[in-house]
């Protein structure tokens, strides 16, 4: 494997807490042979003042995760609504976001049973302790050593590289995801069974299998994800034509699927600090 590289992403389905705090987060891309696998690692590193905490806000992607702390590690599902994480104290956390294609792999039956769940590590199909071990043991006291977190994330690869080579029907699911992300012109699941020449029953199927979450889910969630990079923008922005360029109908329905999936209207969340 090669030495793990350091990348800076926009990221933005992290929301950060009300006040608009993020702990400094290190983001590292896969190697090239494990792209089908995973889409990226990442590891924050927090050190809050006695008695504070901060609840870290996440419109996650349909995929599952893999995340071990120095006294956890679990198998994290997709999440429909918002994901937090309460941070407290001192810690660090080694995150892996894993493609479409890997989830069904490793926990070994459709994802749609881990959907809004978490299960120990050791129970999934990268289930011995030693992957767990490999982490803890390579950052140590020192996640602050860029050289440190590399040595942890290679152990990932390591790890992970048992699950090469996906699988068409993996294959498929990244591809069908990849085009509903990265298309903002993409409004109806008909132009998915389009493009991809299946039928709506059997992209149903596939995504229930393969991410455990629908069609049109995928849509509301790519549509959120832009519209909290809209809305944390440094000028007030005009909710009616936010709503209108991300292909609602009109502004009351935009505003009903953001506040069910965060909790907010949008307004009230261009208001907080970003």
């Amino acid at each position: 494997m090669e030495t793990p590289r350091e990348i800076d992403p926009t990221e933005r389905a992290h929301l950060l807490d009300e006040a608009g705090y993020t702990p400094p987060i290190h983001r590292y891309a896969p190697s090239p042979e494990l792209t089908d696998v995973v889409r990226r690692y990442w590891m924050p590193v927090w050190s809050l003042p006695d008695g504070t905490s901060s609840v870290q806000r996440v419109l996650q992607y349909p995929v599952c995760l893999v995340v071990v702390s120095d006294d956890y590690a679990l198998l994290v599902g997709p999440t429909s609504g918002l994901s937090t994480q309460q941070l407290s104290g001192s810690g660090w956390a080694l995150g892996t976001m894993l493609q479409p294609a890997a989830g069904i792999a490793i926990l070994g039956e459709p994802v749609g049973n881990l959907t809004d769940r978490a299960v120990p590590l050791s129970g999934s199909g990268l289930g011995d302790t030693a992957l767990e071990e490999r982490i803890r043991e390579a950052v140590d006291d020192r996640p602050d050593d860029p050289d440190r977190r590399a040595l942890a994330v290679t152990a990932v690869e390591e790890s992970l590289a048992r699950l090469l080579p996906v699988d068409e029907e993996g294959l498929l699911v990244n591809a069908v995801v990849e085009y509903v992300e990265g298309d903002p012109e993409v409004h109806r699941v008909g132009q998915v069974c389009d493009k991809f020449a299946i039928t709506e029953r059997t992209l149903q199927r596939l995504t229930a299998r393969r991410i455990g979450l629908s069609p049109k889910w995928l849509i509301q969630r790519r549509r959120l994800h832009e519209a909290a990079e809209r809305l944390a923008g440094t000028e007030r922005p005009d909710l009616a034509r936010v709503a209108a360029d991300l292909g609602y109908a009109d502004q009351a329905h935009f505003g009903r699927d953001f506040r069910s999936v965060t909790g907010l209207t949008p307004g009230e969340f261009a208001a907080q600090p970003h």
